[in-house]
């Protein structure tokens, strides 16, 4: 039987060609644009604790409870909520006996003591009291304090400001690359926010010291919330 194969073929061809042109890449332009906001912090937080040693566990752990009560009920003075602090860590550990230089003396260390440990990591919601809590807390007992952060806590509206400046960053520059082309823009062809939308914390860690007398000096700084996205346009022919 004689089949009509030129006019298959035809057919064929006329299927595939348009498919085909759906794939080319339109012209466009490609552009990256950053957004930043800086704000103050407004919550601030503190690692404070209290060391006690002791001849037997019990009696560090007992020196140490005692002494740890003592700055719970200084916070609880110091119009601190509940809510805004909680243990964050409590250990309790032999202490042992220190090798002379040129001891002969081998076998296991010996235990001198304990020393039994309770730190509580608080939060502080109006900076204006960073300064006066940390000195209540010295007064109070506490003897290892540290690593004073500060943070934003609303961050996620401030990262929408910064997505806003980041996108009109990208378009800027986007019209900057067309007209020097000699073409003008489309519609966005896509737009897509690079890497994790999380705040960039200048770091503002501060090791703090116990004072004789007097609150500490206590400088918050500002914090920078950044946002990068990469973005397409469609161009054409320049009018």
């Amino acid at each position: 039987m004689h089949r009509p194969a030129p006019l298959v073929l035809a057919a064929a061809l006329s299927l595939v060609t348009p498919a085909l042109a759906e794939t080319d890449v339109p012209p466009a332009i490609s552009v990256t644009g950053e957004g930043t906001v800086s704000v103050p912090p407004d919550l601030a937080q503190i690692d404070a604790g209290v060391a006690s040693d002791g001849k037997t566990a019990r009696e560090a752990s007992e020196a140490n409870n005692a002494a740890m009560a003592k700055v719970v009920q200084a916070l609880k003075g110091a119009g601190i909520a509940d809510k805004d602090y909680q243990t964050s860590r409590l250990s309790l550990q032999p202490q042992y006996a220190q090798n002379r230089p040129g001891s002969t003396v081998s076998g296991p260390p010996m235990v001198v003591g304990y020393r039994a440990s309770n730190r509580v990591s608080i939060k502080l919601r109006d900076l204006a009291k960073v300064a006066s809590v940390i000195d209540t807390l010295v007064a109070a007992g506490a003897n290892d304090i540290g690593n004073l952060n500060f943070t934003v806590t609303q961050a996620s509206k401030l990262l929408d400001e910064a997505r806003e400046k980041a996108v009109a960053d990208a378009r800027r520059k986007a019209e900057i690359y067309a007209r020097a082309a000699g073409v003008t823009l489309g519609a966005p062809l896509s737009i897509a926010e690079e890497g994790a939308p999380v705040p960039m914390f200048r770091a503002k860690t501060l090791a703090v010291a116990p004072m004789a007398a007097g609150a500490p000096p206590v400088a918050q700084g500002e914090e920078t919330l950044s946002v990068t996205v990469s973005m397409t346009w469609a161009i054409k022919p320049g009018q």
